[in-house]
């Protein structure tokens, strides 16, 4: 199975959730390397790679999302893995 990269920016009620948190718990559930960040406007910009499968359900998680999160739209963009070799919380 072949590497692959997912862009993600998550709109909603994401931020102030544990919506980080939570997406690099999963993301390193499924060894997926990459990073997550809040915004300044509201949402929640993240990087997945790894396998196809494992990125596919990294995206799948984040329509979902942290308990308390209220996730309203998922926009994804894929690419060419960058070559992470971890999943890391941005500020």
């Amino acid at each position: 199975m072949t590497d692959t990269r997912a862009h993600v920016f998550v709109s909603g009620k994401v931020q102030g959730v544990f919506y980080r948190a939570t997406t690099r718990e999963e993301a390193r559930k499924r060894d997926v390397d990459g990073w997550v960040k809040n915004l300044a406007d509201g949402r929640v910009e993240a990087v997945f790679e790894g396998p196809e499968d494992a990125v596919a359900e990294m995206v799948e998680w984040c329509h979902e999302g942290s308990d308390r999160a209220r996730v309203e739209d998922v926009e994804v963009e894929y690419g060419e893995p960058a070559g992470f070799d971890s999943f890391d919380i941005r500020r």
